[in-house]
Parts: structure tokens; C-alpha cells; sequence
């Protein structure tokens, strides 16, 4: 199993240094991927936890880490896509792949905040299928020109879209969600799944056999796909998986490769003590770079 790890997006260690310093070390050790993630807005109707109080653009800062790192991964874990057009999202994650040469992994997601469906002007009704055409308009847009697209909720008009992506024939899109309809829909369309910042991990397999049967169902090789692991660590007395000693979080770590998982990437931003405004950026620094150098691939 790969290990990647979350790049400093939310709260106070979300700065440019640090994103350069986590982005050099993690490359240093021979970490996977690099991770952001997503949230637009915190309405006052439905407060949610710190580490969602303030959060970077995924893909702008992804964009910043391509810049200062030459061979790691980077993931957008994830964007939702009902909050932009195809067309859009397609030549924004084309763009980064032209600038990392080629190293994006698109975690996409449907989104569950009615509030930001609001803010962005997006749909929140059939979420499911409109998710399962974004994926055809997407790989139409990273396709051979002229694109063309003719969709039930989405339309392109005969045109060039230019740069295509330096992966091809796509960077891996690997879809998020924890529905079954969700896990039967990455089986059957993407590259791969990714687990929420929710998941119970110890149940994880559950979902992977769900991923893996209906890419059985859809003739396609349940063996290729690849199954991200949003691995939520607390810097905390043991409770939950990913807590506890670094030893107990080794054995964690074994056990969801045994599961399936084929990546985990180290998520501080979810620990509230570190992804969260008010935090002391100093030690959320010190904790991080006491993760990567102990739990180095």
C-alpha cells in the first residue's frame, strides 16, 4: 500500500510556507501523492467543525505545490463537481496536469452542503446521474478535437479544447462517496474510489467489495482500480483507528491494505487541533513533521 499525506489547507498551518515545506518533505521521503480538499463556505444555518472554517482552494493549491516538487502526486481529494461546468472543471484539472507534467490523480465528489449548491447557483436534484455524465463530458473535453457534447444536463458545442491533459487518455478520476449508489457508480465508471474524512474505518472492505463487484458487473478489471484512503489522524489517545501510538497506527495501516486499499494518504487537516483557525501553526508543524518522518513509506 502507497502512503501520500494531506497538504497544510485548512486553519492557521494553511500558508505558502508551509504548504513548500510539507510539499519538499513529503517528496524527500518518498510520499505518493499530495492531497487538498474542498469546502466553499460554513453557513451560519449549519456551523460545522474548525477544521472547515477555513479552507484553501483545492486545485489552486495543488497548483502551488506543482510548482516547488517535481516527482510526487498530486490529488484533489476532492472537488465536487455539480458547483462547475464541465468545460470548466476539465480545463482548470488539464492545466494542472500540464504544469506538474502529468502528475494529477481527480478525486471528484458530488457535494452534500445544500448551502454551498446555493452559493454556487448548482443543482442539488439527481446528483447521482448528473455525477455519471460529468464523467463522459469530462473524458469528451480531454478528448481528441473537435469535442463534442450532448447530454442530458450538460452540453458543449463542436469546439477545441486546448491543452489536453499530459496524462492520457485522462488523469485517473477516482470518485468519492459512501452510498452504495456511490460505490457501485465509482466501480462502474472511474479509476478508483476515495473514502470520506467520515468513514468508518473499520468497515472499509464492506465498501471496497461494493466498488469491486460492480466493476465485476460493468466487464471491467476490479484489479486495476485503485482505492484511496483518507486516513483521518488525531494526534490523540487511542480511540479510533489512525489514534493512538505510532505503532498502533502501523498496525491501522496494515490492517486497511489487508481491507483492499491501495493508498492511504496522513490527513491532519481533520484534527481539530491542527486544521482549525485558532491553532498554533508552530506545533501543528512540529506534529506534522513528526508523522512524515515516523510513518515514512
Amino acid at each position: 500500500m502507497k502512503l501520500g499525506f494531506g497538504l497544510p489547507v485548512s486553519g492557521s498551518w494553511a500558508t505558502p510556507a508551509n504548504i513548500v515545506e510539507i510539499a519538499h518533505r513529503a517528496e524527500e521521503l518518498d510520499y505518493s501523492t499530495l492531497w487538498s480538499f474542498q469546502r466553499i463556505l460554513v453557513a451560519e444555518s449549519a456551523p460545522l467543525g474548525p477544521p472547515y472554517a477555513s479552507v484553501l482552494d483545492p486545485i489552486a493549491a495543488l497548483g502551488f505545490a506543482a510548482a516547488v516538487t517535481e516527482r510526487i502526486r498530486l490529488g484533489t481529494g476532492i472537488v465536487n463537481v455539480p458547483f462547475q461546468a464541465p468545460a470548466i472543471l476539465g480545463k482548470q484539472l488539464a492545466t494542472l496536469d500540464v504544469l506538474s507534467n502529468g502528475r494529477l490523480d481527480a478525486g471528484l465528489g458530488l457535494g452534500w452542503s445544500i448551502d454551498e449548491f446555493v452559493a454556487a447557483g448548482a443543482d442539488f436534484e439527481r446528483r447521482g446521474a448528473r455525477g455519471a455524465e460529468y464523467v463522459a463530458a469530462l473524458h469528451a473535453v480531454w478528448g481528441a478535437d473537435p469535442v463534442e457534447f450532448d447530454g442530458e444536463f450538460y452540453r458543449i458545442p463542436r469546439s477545441s479544447i486546448r491543452p489536453k491533459p499530459v496524462q492520457q487518455p485522462n488523469p485517473p478520476i477516482i470518485l468519492g462517496g459512501s452510498a452504495p449508489a456511490a460505490l457501485q457508480r465509482a466501480g462502474r465508471l472511474a479509476d478508483g474510489w476515495m473514502s470520506s474524512s467520515r468513514t468508518n474505518l473499520t468497515e472499509i472492505g464492506e465498501q471496497v467489495e461494493i466498488v469491486k463487484s460492480a466493476a465485476r458487473e460493468a466487464g471491467r478489471d476490479e484489479n486495476a482500480l485503485r482505492f484511496v484512503c483518507r486516513g483521518v489522524l488525531r494526534n490523540a489517545e487511542r480511540s479510533t483507528p489512525l489514534t493512538g501510538s505510532f505503532d498502533e497506527i502501523r498496525a491501522d495501516l496494515d490492517q486497511l491494505a489487508r481491507a483492499g486499499i491501495t493508498e492511504t494518504f496522513l490527513d491532519l487537516n481533520f484534527d481539530p487541533s491542527v486544521g482549525n483557525p485558532d491553532a498554533d501553526p508552530l506545533a501543528s508543524m512540529r506534529w506534522a513533521h513528526e508523522v512524515l518522518d515516523t510513518l515514512a513509506p
